[in-house]
């Protein structure tokens, strides 16, 4: 009996020992397995899928001209992410890395699926397996430009769709290289004449000003440049394809132009909110809206934007619209005790004195040493 009980404890510990099996699913355009388990592989297939959708709207490639699904490996954790990426590479790269081959059927985007890893990590990788299982030599500012504006791209699980919020983090970078960015011809022919210094950030940039500058030239030439790609061909050869198009339509002067004229009107998060605060302060509330608004439609996830608009309602004596913003930035971490002081605030100009009450013993509890005394001073008048 002793010797059973021995055995099933044994036993016991070795299955606790067992990792989570590995399991395949298929999507529409891929193959996914994960040692999270079948869940996982449907759900990550549902993702990449999506995201094939958003790349190739914008790509046309004919995916019957695909080689196959393309494959995406999973694992659950750290450890086993990065024992798989050395085994394959010689050395770890976080996150998110697609391993290409001349052989489609060893291609891979290896993937680590835990809480805190960077999903931009996955979304930018993701890009790269696209464009190279359709092109496997792509002019590399179209693939390192295109992985950047792709990279934040970011998956609703319960709304079973994609959000994207504009890739501005190089921005404030592009912006202060002035005369010593890298020239556009520099970075267009970095396949043939070597990739210059500040080569990604700078890949970025043109693509964004390529997408977003508003001349429909530019768009339709860079539609065109996509039809000219050839699975065929090597970086140095699909470069002088696009390249010999681009100049067709486009002087290296007028582009430069046009670039700088673009890059000068782009602001960044932080300069709209300084503005935002510059004309707040001047009493020019009509430009401050502008400038706070121009925030948010960078970052619509970021509270100060809706803090500010916020105080502008309420100024305005648009009582619920100010107490939306300020919900809004509480929502997306803005200060606690602010918030409940100016809802407080916001209540009691709107004639809500129980409402008033409640927020402002909630900013008085939530921070004393800088509400209790505004917050009693004000509570005495009410009452």
């Amino acid at each position: 009996m002793k010797k059973l009980l021995c055995g099933l404890l044994f036993l016991g510990m070795f299955i606790c020992t067992i990792p989570a099996q590995t399991e395949s699913r298929n999507g529409l355009y891929y193959e996914v397995t994960s040692d999270l388990g079948s869940e996982d592989a449907a759900l990550l297939a549902r993702e990449m899928d999506l995201m094939f959708e958003v790349f190739n709207h914008l790509f046309r490639f004919d995916t019957k001209t695909m080689p196959g699904l393309f494959k995406v490996r999973a694992f659950g954790s750290a450890e086993a992410y990065n024992n798989y990426v050395i085994s394959q590479l010689g050395r770890v790269r976080e996150g998110a890395i697609y391993l290409h081959y001349n052989r489609p059927e060893r291609r891979e985007l290896i993937v680590h699926r835990a809480d805190g890893v960077s999903h931009k990590l996955l979304a930018h990788q993701a890009f790269i397996q696209f464009i190279r299982g359709f092109i496997p030599y792509p002019p590399s500012w179209m693939r390192e430009g295109f992985a950047i504006f792709f990279s934040t791209l970011d998956y609703d699980k319960e709304a079973d769709e994609l959000t994207y919020e504009e890739n501005l983090a190089w921005l404030e970078t592009v912006k202060s290289w002035g005369a010593s960015a890298p020239s556009i011809q520099s970075v267009l022919m970095a396949d043939i004449d070597g990739i210059p210094d500040h080569f990604q950030p700078a890949s970025w940039a043109w693509v964004s000003f390529l997408l977003n500058n508003g001349n429909e030239d530019y768009m339709r030439t860079l539609f065109e440049s996509f039809m000219l790609l050839s699975p065929r061909a090597t970086a140095a050869e699909n470069t002088r394809a696009v390249m010999q198009r681009m100049s067709s339509w486009l002087s290296s002067e007028t582009m430069k132009r046009d670039y700088d004229i673009y890059f000068a009107s782009r602001r960044t998060f932080a300069e709209f909110i300084e503005e935002g605060r510059a004309a707040y302060a001047a009493k020019e509330q009509v430009r401050a809206e502008l400038f706070f608004l121009g925030a948010l439609e960078l970052r619509p996830t970021h509270y100060a934007p809706y803090y500010y608009l916020g105080l502008l309602s309420y100024e305005a004596k648009n009582y619920d619209m100010a107490e939306q913003y300020y919900r809004s930035a509480l929502q997306y971490g803005a200060d606690q005790a602010l918030m409940q002081y100016a809802m407080g605030l916001n209540a009691l100009s709107a004639g809500r004195q129980e409402d008033a009450r409640f927020f402002l013993r909630q900013a008085s509890e939530g921070s004393p040493e800088r509400y209790k005394s505004r917050v009693e001073e004000l509570l005495k008048r009410i009452e």
